[in-house]
């Protein structure tokens, strides 16, 4: 009996231990908000219980990290080439236009402008 109290001990105690550093883990880019991992290209415009507005800026060949966006809709007040790698390892290389508009759902990617000139975007991300 005593053995069978100590085998039962050890297993719940390495549940247990499993269950805190399982739950400690970072989700990793998988919810990475882009105005916290990169301050440099992301800064909030405009926020409140329904939106929130980014400017994004990219020097010419310039690169951000993996990060997400909840679903939202990009406005590009700069002609450009972008390259969006998502977390599988695929990119696509896509040319916008200045005033040209486009719709994302939520997801992770890091995106890169692959153009020769500053690129510049606003992104409404919604909440609700």
């Amino acid at each position: 009996m005593k053995s069978l109290t100590i085998a039962a001990t050890v297993i719940l105690a390495g549940v247990i231990s499993y269950a805190v550093v399982a739950h400690a883990q970072p989700t990793g880019a998988a919810k990475a908000d882009p105005v916290k991992v990169d301050p440099k290209h992301y800064k909030v415009e405009f926020e409140n219980e329904s939106v929130r507005v980014l400017r994004i800026n990219y020097g010419a060949g310039e690169k951000s990290v993996m990060h997400y966006h909840p679903a939202s809709v990009a406005v590009y007040l700069t002609d450009g080439m972008t390259r969006m790698t998502t977390p599988d390892g695929k990119s696509q290389e896509t040319p916008v236009k200045a005033g040209g508009t486009t719709w994302a759902p939520a997801g992770s990617h890091l995106p890169q402008n692959v153009g020769n000139k500053p690129f510049e975007l606003l992104v409404v991300e919604l909440k609700k």
